[in-house]
């Protein structure tokens, strides 16, 4: 890197030059001499032009020549110093929290080659995903925006966004002379561009990108490593080697031998994940680069027993995160000296941004992050945010927002229990039998909890209680804390211009309607009103039946958004919507068919279920804009619907979901049809 010595040369050269200069005037040699300073990669040239003698140089005439070439040098030992490019490697590991790490006090699994990476460098503390899940999460990356912000929240949902104002970061590294490589691992959940299109050399046969260079041209490789995927939790458990005995559990998971065998087997694929990270540095090492590279070693998010990944509790938003720097950049360690801690936030969204700052690329406007490392570093931010909504086949949504301690959620589906059967998770035998020993009423207050509604809001301590089990809502103590975070996530989501107040397809059919995208949508005050969506949902959540009023009057709003909120409402309230069985009835001929569904749902619980099922069956049967909806709705509902879930099985209705059983057929599974 002959770069960082351009400074020392230059020194020389102008030390040389100045002392001759100022003997030859000291002599008292008449001469004029025009001057022109031309920085190279050398240092600087000097090339004379003499002219016949006219004047005797003076200590001011000196004085003035010596500024000026100060100036000039100090312009060029800025510019040369800001020109360092270092290589950067990125390996990211996928589903593995910090509890999966032994250098963050993990037990289970031992990760040598991180825990090393970790002496070499700085591990941080607070390290935060957004989104809990992959694609959500790849998406912040790649454009370095909450998807939130721009309509990519939802699971392998690939929604357009505007290309021509939301950059990637790799075409920010590639124009600023960046040689850019990702193995293996895109899954960007955008749509109107192929993921790969961005990167130099987007994943093939070849290993290690950064070999495929131009001489002497910086690098940015990414190295994604599936070992540690939840799909090898998946399958049998007859290989396990680690003895089951020695893991241990998170709280909310119950002690069976098949749970502890299930973490065996992914502890085992855990340490397999860290050998590939051994082979990675050591492919570095061998190519001579480790001293010249920056490398980052994080999980995509946590993972991967059943409560972790796709959850915004701690163990599924809380990821390890392990950055090495060599000496010779040692203005960007974070702290002291390697082998420290560090304890500011960082959240996923901030790590594109950061990486434009190391490489001196430009950052347009769109990316949201704080810079938390090098010289433009930025003061840690007060708050982390993440955020789920639908992952495959099952609906959710919830917003989470924390410090380095506590952390508040907010459930806007709250009747939908955290634990509701989702194909791809199932697949691991620890979560059947889970779901087995719940089902035989065996589990307790906290091992029972994922399997049943929730409130509407939550809040932890996450330093007394990483597994969140203990919900601290109401704790008097708490209440001046709760209300900074609640105060804190709405003026975030505003801010974000969060698109989640609208359910997923009401939102795409409103952005259709407009031939906009939904990042463009939302930010239209007339289309996506989201302080008044912001505000019906916070009289929704409530479950105050003094809000009934508000609710009748607003299932009448122009906005099916305010009409969606409403009937949410009152399905909250439970028995205290009573008087309004006539409005409700009344919305089962919504143009929403997601105000249809929660209205048929909630006249059901109160006893008047003939024109409810009736609305339920038409939208099974006729076609509905919103089927993966309708199919959660009726698994939420229970024992009502089960002779609708089996007149739609017995006629032939599709059984089967995207990454194994649908929603439909597992609930003919269970009932034995």
């Amino acid at each position: 890197m002959a770069k960082k010595h351009r400074g020392r040369d230059s020194i020389q050269h102008l030390i040389g030059f100045c002392f001759l200069l100022t003997r030859f005037t000291i002599a008292g040699l008449t001469a004029a001499t025009m001057v022109l300073i031309q920085p190279t990669d050398a240092g600087f040239s000097l090339p004379f032009c003499f002219v016949q003698p006219t004047m005797r140089y003076t200590f001011r005439n000196l004085f003035r020549f010596l500024l000026v070439v100060a100036l000039a040098f100090t312009a060029r030992h800025k510019s040369s110093a800001s020109e360092i490019q270092p290589n950067i490697l990125w390996i990211t590991s996928e589903d593995n929290g910090v509890s999966w790490v032994s250098c963050y006090g993990g037990t289970n699994a031992q990760t040598p080659a991180i825990d090393q990476l970790a002496d070499e460098g700085f591990r941080y503390l607070h390290c935060f995903d957004n989104a809990a899940v992959c694609a959500p999460t790849r998406s912040c990356w790649i454009t370095g925006m909450y998807g939130i912000s721009n309509g990519t929240q939802p699971m392998r949902s690939r929604n357009d966004i505007p290309h021509d104002k939301i950059k990637y970061y790799p075409d920010l590294l590639k124009a600023a002379g960046y040689y850019t490589s990702n193995e293996s691992k895109t899954d960007y959940n955008i749509g109107g561009r192929e993921d790969k299109e961005c990167w130099d050399y987007p994943g093939g046969k070849k290993k290690f990108g950064w070999r495929l260079r131009k001489p002497n041209q910086p690098f940015f490789s990414i190295v994604n490593i599936v070992d540690s995927h939840e799909s090898r939790a998946h399958g049998s458990l007859d290989e396990v080697t680690k003895d089951p005995a020695t893991m241990k559990l998170f709280s909310y998971h119950p002690d069976l031998p098949i749970i502890r065998k299930n973490y065996a087997k992914y502890a085992e694929a855990v340490e397999r994940m860290d050998g590939k990270v051994k082979e990675t540095l050591d492919a570095l090492k061998a190519d001579g680069l480790y001293d010249d590279t920056i490398i980052i070693y994080n999980s995509d998010h946590g993972g991967v027993m059943a409560r972790s990944k796709r959850f915004v509790y701690a163990s599924g938003v809380h990821c390890p995160l392990v950055i090495r720097i060599p000496e010779k950049y040692k203005e960007l360690y974070p702290a002291a000296e390697p082998g420290m801690t560090v304890d500011r936030i960082v959240s996923f969204v901030d790590m594109p941004k950061t990486w434009l700052s190391l490489a001196g690329a430009n950052i347009p406007e769109t990316f949201q992050g704080t810079i938390f490392l090098g010289s433009d570093a930025k003061l840690a931010p007060q708050y982390h945010l993440s955020f789920r909504e639908r992952a495959d086949e099952r609906l959710d949504n919830v917003r989470m927002i924390r410090d380095e301690r506590y952390a508040y959620h907010k459930n806007y589906m709250p009747y939908a229990p955290a634990g509701q059967h989702l194909a791809y998770l199932w697949k691991a035998q620890a979560t059947a039998a889970w779901e087995q020993h719940h089902r035989e009423g065996k589990t307790n207050e906290i091992t029972g909890r994922f399997f049943r509604p929730r409130v509407s809001e939550e809040f932890y301590d996450n330093e007394a209680d990483f597994d969140n089990v203990h919900n601290l809502i109401d704790a008097p103590e708490q209440q001046s804390k709760i209300a900074d975070l609640k105060a804190a996530l709405r003026a975030k989501q505003l801010e974000l211009h969060d698109s989640g107040l609208l359910p997923e397809k009401m939102r795409e059919r409103r952005a259709a309607a407009n031939n906009v995208t939904i990042y463009e949508m939302v930010r239209d005050k007339a289309l996506y009103p989201l302080e008044r969506y912001l505000d019906a949902s916070d009289l929704a959540l409530a479950r105050d039946k003094s809000n009934l009023a508000t609710f009748t009057k607003q299932l009448s709003d122009s906005d099916e958004g305010m009409r969606w909120w409403a009937v949410v409402g009152m399905h909250l309230l439970g028995p205290d919507a009573s008087s309004a069985k006539a409005e409700l009835k009344q919305s089962l001929q919504d143009e929403s068919h997601e105000v249809r569904m929660i209205a048929a749902w909630t006249l059901v619980n109160l006893g008047d279920d003939t024109e409810a099922l009736a609305c339920l069956n038409n939208l099974l049967f006729q076609g509905s804009t919103n089927e993966t909806m309708l199919h959660n709705v009726l698994d939420w509902m229970g024992e009502p619907a089960l002779p609708l879930i089996k007149k739609y099985l017995d006629q032939g209705g599709n059984r089967q979901g995207r990454y194994g059983i649908g929603i439909l057929g597992r609930i003919g599974e269970i009932q034995g049809w």
